[in-house]
């Protein structure tokens, strides 16, 4: 129903902020990890199998997208896996659709040393993991903890949201410039340290082709 009114126009026509992070799933990776349920070779397929909702056919086929030799490590195989098949594409998808009637600004959040708000540490990096951006937008007591560079880009960060919140725009007097997100230039923002800016190879790093294809 929401993918049949984005790609019809059904929806208010208001400016869009849409993005996600570079390491969404590596959160939930975690969680199981935490919990006593690490992913391991051993485990891969029938982890990918079981987080998609997929038969173990279609957990091969992606596994061999995303092979355990790519990755410095089982989970953070399975981060990549996650993260592209749950969010970075399906935003993509939304962007590419809203884009064609609306304003669109889309954006990654990529600071790969962000801390981790809600849990201890784990065998593997977080990385730029679900949630970790949120201290950076609202100023949470974990902001605390950010380096001088991550305070710049926090600071970067509330006045685009407070930019866009007041005239529908998110750059604003001494931030780094945010394009229109389109269909044909896939320009989004890259939320980085020390200073934001464009990137447009979202879709071939998340292998949105791939996912797109398998529908």
């Amino acid at each position: 129903m929401f993918e049949s009114a984005f790609t019809s126009g059904r929806f208010s026509r208001v400016p869009i902020v849409d993005g996600t992070n570079h390491d969404e799933w590596r959160l939930f990776v975690a969680i199981d990890e935490l919990s006593g349920s690490p992913v391991t070779a051993a485990n891969y397929q029938a982890r990918i199998s079981s987080t998609l909702g997929v038969p173990a056919a279609t957990a091969a086929v992606i596994a061999a997208q995303y092979p355990l030799s790519a990755y410095p490590s089982p989970s953070i195989a399975m981060g990549a896996v996650g993260t592209d098949a749950i969010f970075a594409c399906n935003a993509l998808t939304l962007d590419q659709s809203v884009s064609r009637f609306v304003p669109t600004f889309a954006y990654e959040f990529n600071d790969e040393s962000a801390p981790e708000p809600f849990l201890p540490p784990v065998s593997f990096p977080y990385g730029a993991a679900h949630a970790s951006e949120l201290p950076y937008v609202f100023n949470t007591p974990t902001a605390g903890v950010l380096s001088a560079s991550q305070i710049q880009l926090a600071a970067t960060m509330q006045r685009y949201w407070t930019g866009f919140a007041a005239h529908g725009f998110p750059s604003s007097f001494g931030t780094p410039f945010w394009p229109h997100f389109t269909a044909g230039s896939g320009r989004i923002q890259s939320l980085v340290t020390p200073q934001p800016g464009v990137e447009t190879d979202f879709a071939t790093e998340h292998h949105c082709a791939f996912w797109n294809a398998a529908g």
